[in-house]
């Protein structure tokens, strides 16, 4: 997959030209696990979006339970690659932050988005990266709903926080004409 300013994947972007940035989702998912997941979760509760999504049944979440706050639907599979797979389907578009290597349910993720033909960027934050080449994607894909996924924070120590200011830093954007 080409790179583009730090992020790769099915982005519809073309070399030279400048879509408007003012479009941002205005809806955003996840399956609720610690790391990315919540990360996107609460940027989006912070910033007053709507959001939501799917979590294995009984909530399942490699810290016990995920948290009531988050408005999510259980479906009635426990296992995760269940609950991946509806959040693709359900989104316009998925966003994924990582760092190092795709791997696990990240790769997952965006191999799901791929044979399911939803557009994906993956962003890798470990690297400089700009938030306009999200807010290109955004302009160029304009997904209403999001689904945001990554690493849980028990395989990468910290991405909760540095995912949480990234998608700040993406989403706090003024966006006008959505």
């Amino acid at each position: 997959m080409p790179l583009v300013s730090g992020a790769e994947g099915g982005h519809g972007l073309t070399a030279g030209k400048t879509p408007s940035l003012t479009y941002r989702p205005i809806r955003i998912v996840s399956g609720g696990q610690t790391g990315v997941d919540r990360a996107g979760l609460d940027a989006a509760i912070a910033l007053d979006l709507d959001h939501g999504g799917w979590c294995p049944r009984g909530r399942l979440a490699e810290d016990g339970e995920v948290p009531s706050r988050y408005e999510l639907r259980e479906n009635e599979s426990r296992d995760y690659t269940v609950r991946t797979e509806q959040n693709v389907l359900d989104s316009d578009a998925t966003l994924i932050l990582y760092e190092a290597k795709l791997k696990g349910g990240t790769l997952l993720t965006r191999r799901l988005a791929k044979q399911h033909a939803r557009p994906s960027l993956s962003l890798r934050i470990d690297r400089p990266w700009s938030p306009e080449t999200v807010w290109q994607w955004f302009a160029a894909v304009r997904p209403e709903t999001l689904n945001v996924a990554g690493p849980r924070e028990s395989t990468s120590p910290g991405i909760y926080e540095r995912s949480f200011q990234a998608l700040l830093r993406i989403l706090e954007r003024p966006s006008q004409g959505q």
